[in-house]
């Protein structure tokens, strides 16, 4: 049986890496708008103290390869040597059987650029290789003047992985699904929404609501994933796309044996029931009712389903802003709306389910801000959706996130969160609507009132913006 010859492998490395030739990406890469993390991702590796390599992860198909050629191009503009950056795909089959130490030196003697070693190199993919991160870390201690960047699929494997080998050696990076501002900036429809201020001092206001809330509806059912954003195709049968390239990969595929999971149907029964369910409180015991299976089992499937960034588990308080012993009840949300119309169907602005979807994609933009501790409030007699601790103690602010003007032209309506917002006089509330945009109240109750769609793009855009001022010190 003929073996690959040193001269294929090298001819594969190089089709790999255009820009060793031409000194740039491929157009279809270069001329693609990138998403709002490139400059953050960028500013990571630029960070050289201390020396870690950098683990890109996040959920299927929400661009993490695509950041990966734009991080290339902007690294190459900024003044670095094309043939010190190397991309390796590491599923490719021809390199099953090499480590990633005799990968890098493949790429060195593949670029010409034999007397030094590369000083980027981006392993895709990385979760193919059996144990990747021992091998990782050893290119990091022992590879002082390359940076090393990491990213797969496998997220729940990456996650742990990194967290148990890469101690001290390797800085994650998350890369979540689009917030509705990414969504309409890729689009190129941010003049919908008058930013007036510089965004975090300043006031958003939508130019044309109706038209806003068309795109809103439409991100909630196909805007999590760049690819299905400017694919008709996959739009007109999300099912086919996301259902079995994306979720069925992550609930069969992406390593659920290392949570000790045996019973794959049961896993994706649970999934499906839960995302049904989106933005609804459950229990372990209602949840062991409903499908038959064990409290303990129910809690490990959970835990894999949020370390693949597929759901996010919310605790509730009290009344009194406290957290509950014995957490038996949780709210879950799906981390991606759109995941919801892949699994199911599309919902129109109008359906029944679409309070749900706006209060999943409300959570789905806080996601990013991972220093936002969130909780929901329930005690006997009422709730309120969202409440965020100021340093895990009191309160800073609450919201009821509703898709109707009804609550803004009647404010008794929110009588829970009244008496939320009583008990804790410094606590902001809100209450999101469908069209209304004020700030109303009743016997000295303040609330501000905003369009769900208007609030979630102000939410994308404030949260990704501190992120860039803090990263690059703006």
């Amino acid at each position: 049986m003929r073996e690959v010859s040193r001269a294929e492998l090298i001819e594969r490395m190089r089709d790999a890496n255009p820009w060793w030739k031409t000194g740039g990406v491929d157009p279809i890469h270069r001329e693609a708008k990138p998403r709002a993390y490139l400059d953050l991702f960028v500013a990571l590796l630029a960070n050289e103290s201390p020396r870690r390599a950098a683990v890109l992860m996040g959920p299927r198909r929400v661009g993490k390869t695509w950041l990966l050629y734009h991080t290339v191009q902007r690294l190459i503009d900024q003044g670095s040597n094309p043939r010190s950056i190397c991309y390796i795909d590491v599923q490719v089959p021809l390199f099953n059987g090499l480590g990633l130490e005799q990968l890098v030196s493949l790429a060195r003697e593949a670029s010409d650029n034999n007397e030094a070693d590369p000083s980027f190199v981006f392993f895709d993919e990385i979760q193919y290789l059996r144990d990747w991160e021992i091998h990782l870390k050893a290119l990091v201690d022992s590879q002082l003047a390359t940076r090393f960047v990491a990213s797969g699929s496998a997220a729940a494997a990456l996650r742990l992985k990194s967290a148990e080998s890469g101690a001290g050696r390797f800085t994650d990076f998350m890369l979540p699904p689009l917030t509705f501002y990414e969504y309409l900036d890729l689009l190129n429809e941010l003049d919908l929404v008058e930013i007036a201020g510089d965004g975090h001092e300043g006031t958003f206001h939508a130019r044309d609501i109706e038209t806003l809330n068309q795109k809103f509806v439409h991100y909630l059912n196909f805007g999590g994933y760049p690819e299905v954003v400017f694919s008709q195709a996959i739009q007109s049968d999300p099912g086919r796309y996301i259902r079995s390239d994306i979720i069925d990969k992550v609930l069969m595929k992406d390593l659920p044996s290392l949570y000790g999971i045996q019973d794959i149907q049961e896993l994706n029964s649970l999934f499906t029931m839960l995302a049904f369910n989106t933005a609804g409180e459950v229990s372990l015991q209602s949840l062991s009712q409903r499908s038959g299976v064990a409290k303990n089992t129910i809690k490990r499937y959970i835990d894999y389903l949020q370390s693949a960034f597929l759901i996010k588990v919310v605790h509730r308080v009290d009344r009194s802003a406290k957290r509950f012993q014995r957490a038996n009840y949780f709210k879950v949300y799906l981390t991606n709306p759109s995941i919801r119309a892949a699994v199911f169907s599309p919902l129109g602005a109008d359906d029944e389910g679409i309070g749900a979807l706006v209060e999943t994609a409300v959570f789905s933009q806080w996601f990013h801000a991972t220093d936002t501790e969130l909780h929901y409030a329930r005690w006997k007699g009422g709730e309120v959706d969202i409440v965020c601790l100021r340093s895990g103690l009191e309160p800073a602010w609450a919201i009821e996130v509703k898709w109707s003007d009804a609550y803004a032209l009647d404010p008794r309506k929110l009588n829970s969160l009244m008496q939320f917002c009583a008990e804790h006089p410094s606590c902001l509330a809100q209450c999101t609507t469908r069209t209304e945009n004020l700030q109303g109240g009743l016997d000295g109750f303040s609330v501000d009132f905003i369009p769900a769609s208007i609030y979630c793009f102000l939410l994308g855009f404030t949260i990704i913006r501190g992120k860039q001022k803090s990263i690059l010190g703006e």
